[in-house]
């Protein structure tokens, strides 16, 4: 059988040895002694009886912990279970457990004894569970909102790619799965999560070696969760001596000031930490301040901590050692060396004290009253008797908090915000930044001082806990296959569409009206165009137009002024007439595609330039015919000088215009054009243009105009060599030439073409093509009539008579002989 004795002879585990002093810890026992010192001098409280106690250390050690509670149990000898050496002492409760998994320890033992135990460590939730730890009691507020004040903080800073680093127990569970779901809810990822062992004991079994994997990952934000042993576990695990430029999210119980090696400030410079909010406690920071071994010189706890704090030695012969001086208080300990700030453990373990001395109280007082009335009982109460006041004790501390001990009472935990800043000389701090206060009024309950953070070394810039950096205005996110939401691609928003958030998931189409900036970032009025008279285009082609119909007018005017000259008689008048009138009108009717387009000039656009432009092809066509006519059919006999008649060249054009009339009509009466806002064809524009209603219709006013050209050129190509002075039929052929190369021309390129340039293509090919009319069947004769005199005189048609001595002017065929002309019917 293996004694207590042997089985503690080996040291707990090699892994923390040699055991270090943990100097912040040591508030803790000075709370004790604190609390001690009140209860034993309030006249009022216990009076005539002193409280006493005793200190054990647990070395952060399942082993160590289980041995002190039994050398508690049995006194000085060798540790065996249900033996005490000498007089049993009269402690009656246990403070203790820093951790819930030395409370189990502690508590597997204590339990058997109905110790009341009193942890003032972190609530937890399985330790509730009176089944199991029946004489196990809790003070601690109750951390249940601390994941949703450090998601509020992460979200209060944008931060959306986070690492989770939690004890590796049920409570470190708890906070995984809470933190979690509240991380998916405000679209936060988790980028990995580790877990840390509760004790050295399966830290050494577990051989992980999870240090090196948080250091190296590349999140820049880390949420730790644990308590004061996972802490010096983490601690002693391989962290590398390295600044690794991450932002830490400690909670509550983590104290990152507590460090084994210089280095460790640097990597926890402007660290996060949630601290519970209290009040604090009257006296106790001049306390501290007074606290010097030679005010306890009974207390080998307290030289020890004060020699191995301050790196001095009281033996004056020690030569490596400085002398201490005499002057030295704990205020002038460096922050991870010791905080006179009561400390949250500190603040449990003084009201677990006073809820002990008040039910002793209490106890005392029912007893007194008992042996007042003679009733025979021991004053001095057992154990196993608090129990029973235990759990209904409640009472205000003298920071004016109420403390609880029955669970179901004790308050949700508020906490302030603490930023850790370390700077050279080994000086550090931590200041207050913000707080987080569950039960507030949202707006109120979360508040943070952004300015007041300290962050990295290089810079005061908030760090970019984020996988993918934001995608910004005019962009939106692609999710990456196989990654989480917050790892994603941007990617441009489509033509057309535009995303003016951050990290918009979709971009979207902008109204009608309205047209995307280049950067695609928000939406613009589209500018409403047509083409306007006031512009340079309008205004260019507006001159043309009248240019042109004013010089057609001049030709009008000297072609009556000179009616009566050869040249002028020989090209039918009439006809002529006719027309320039219509070029007139062709040139003019231009102008109808210029300016903003309404229903009235729709509906004469099309129509009046086809039928205009048809009177004047069918003018042409009759000269055309009337030429070849008078020239071929030449016989007395020939049965084609039946269609010679004076009224034949107004029926040709009648018939002809006619026909392009009803076309017109009938388009007018089934689709006819009409006017509408384009928004599409031009970027950034809405174009008034006029759409043409039937596109069939359209073609066909317009292929019927041409079929009138091709058989008006065909046929002054086979008059082109006819004999005469005055034949026009090469002029016609010119002309006829120019007028279907320019409308060849104009249907690839107005289809082509959007917006006002279409317009233009259009009022374009009417002045061309008019234009080229005028110029190549009117502007010959002018020259002839104004400048060449000699060859619009009658000799001149003498001298150039055909073999056959015939001529045509005026609409009418005359024959010439021996110098005298006659009319032939």
């Amino acid at each position: 059988m293996v004694t207590g004795e042997e089985l503690f002879k080996s040291p707990p585990n090699k892994v923390c040895k040699p055991y270090q002093w943990l100097h912040k810890n040591y508030q803790q026992a000075l709370s004790v002694v604190f609390a001690i010192d009140e209860i034993n001098s309030d006249p009022h409280l216990l009076p005539n009886i002193s409280l006493g106690f005793h200190l054990y250390n647990t070395y952060h050690s399942d082993e160590k912990t289980l041995e002190s509670s039994l050398q508690w149990l049995t006194g000085q000898g060798p540790l065996i279970p249900n033996y005490s050496y000498g007089v049993k002492d009269k402690s009656v409760a246990v403070i203790g457990g820093a951790t819930s998994a030395l409370s189990v320890q502690m508590g597997t033992l204590l339990n058997l004894y109905k110790f009341p135990q009193i942890s003032y460590g972190p609530f937890d939730s399985i330790l509730s569970d009176k089944v199991q730890f029946p004489f196990h009691y809790q003070m601690a507020p109750k951390d249940s909102s601390l994941y949703q004040g450090v998601v509020r903080l992460i979200v209060y800073f944008e931060w959306n790619w986070v690492g989770l680093v939690v004890s590796d127990d049920m409570r470190g569970e708890e906070f995984l799965g809470e933190i979690r779901a509240e991380m998916a809810k405000s679209g936060i990822c988790v980028s990995f999560t580790e877990k840390i062992p509760v004790s050295e004991r399966t830290h050494m079994e577990s051989h992980e070696t999870f240090m090196p994997r948080i250091s190296m990952s590349a999140t820049k934000v880390i949420v730790i969760h644990g308590d004061t042993d996972s802490l010096m576990i983490m601690r002693y695990s391989g962290i590398p001596l390295v600044v690794t430029w991450k932002i830490w999210i400690a909670t509550s119980h983590w104290d990152i000031t507590m460090r084994p090696h210089y280095l460790d400030g640097h990597t926890f410079h402007g660290a996060l930490t949630f601290s519970h909010l209290m009040r604090e406690i009257p006296g106790f920071k001049s306390f501290l301040k007074a606290v010097t071994p030679s005010n306890y010189p009974d207390d080998i706890l307290l030289r020890g901590f004060w020699l191995s704090a301050f790196k001095c030695s009281d033996q004056p012969e020690d030569p490596e050692q400085e002398i201490c001086s005499p002057n030295s208080s704990l205020e002038t300990l460096p922050l991870y060396s010791f905080d006179t700030t009561m400390s949250a453990f500190s603040y449990t373990i003084y009201n677990a004290i006073y809820a002990v001395a008040w039910v002793i109280h209490e106890i005392f007082l029912r007893k007194s009253e008992k042996i007042s009335l003679g009733v025979d009982e021991y004053l001095e109460p057992h154990s196993w008797q608090l129990h029973y006041s235990l759990k209904d004790i409640q009472f205000n501390n003298s920071a004016g908090d109420q403390v609880f001990v029955d669970e179901t009472k004790i308050s949700v935990a508020q906490y302030a915000i603490m930023n850790y800043a370390f700077f050279p000389k080994e000086i550090d701090e931590l200041v207050k930044v913000g707080q987080f206060v569950p039960k507030a009024p949202f707006g109120q309950d979360f508040t943070i001082c952004e300015d007041a953070i300290v962050w990295g070394w290089m810079d005061n810039k908030v760090p970019r806990g984020v996988c993918s950096d934001s995608c910004g205005p005019g962009f939106r996110k692609t999710l990456l296959e196989g990654q989480p939401t917050c790892c994603f691609d941007c990617s441009p928003c489509p033509e057309g569409e535009i995303s003016s958030q951050i990290d918009a998931e979709h971009c979207m189409k902008c109204p009608e009206i309205e047209y995307p900036n280049k950067q695609r970032d928000r939406c613009l009025s589209k500018v409403v165009t047509f083409l306007n008279m006031k512009e340079p285009l309008g205004m260019i082609l507006t001159l043309m137009a009248l240019s042109l119909s004013l010089l057609t007018v001049l030709v009008l005017v000297v072609f009556v002024m000179f009616q009566d000259t050869p040249i002028v008689k020989a090209n039918n008048r009439t006809l002529s007439y006719t027309l320039l009138i219509s070029l007139i009108f062709c040139f003019l009717c231009s102008l109808l595609f210029i300016g903003h387009p309404t229903t009235a000039t729709c509906l004469l656009q099309q129509t009046l330039f086809a039928v205009v432009f048809t009177v004047a092809i069918s003018s042409i066509l009759a000269k055309t015919i009337i030429v070849v006519v008078a020239f071929r059919g030449i016989s007395p006999e020939s049965r084609i000088r039946m269609f010679i008649h004076p009224r034949m060249s107004i029926y040709v054009v009648l018939i002809c215009s006619g026909i392009q009339v009803i076309f017109c009509g009938i388009w007018l009466g089934t689709y006819p054009p009409f006017p509408e806002a384009d928004a599409h064809s031009e970027y950034g524009h809405i174009i008034i243009r006029c759409n043409e209603g039937s596109a069939f219709a359209f073609y066909c006013v317009l292929g019927y105009m041409g079929f009138l050209a091709l058989a008006t050129f065909t046929v002054a190509f086979l008059a082109r060599n006819l004999p005469d002075t005055f034949n026009e039929a090469k002029f016609i052929t010119f002309s006829m030439l120019v007028f279907c190369s320019v409308w060849a021309t104009f249907l690839p390129t107005y289809q082509s073409t959007k917006g006002k340039a279409m317009v233009t293509v259009e009022i374009f090919s009417i002045l061309t093509s008019s234009a080229g009319l005028l110029g190549c069947i009117f502007i010959p004769k002018c020259y002839v009539i104004l400048l060449k005199l000699e060859k619009n005189a009658q000799e001149q048609m003498k001298n150039k008579r055909d073999s056959r001595g015939k001529l045509f002017s005026g609409g009418q065929l005359y024959t010439s002989s021996s110098g005298n002309n006659r009319l032939e019917d």
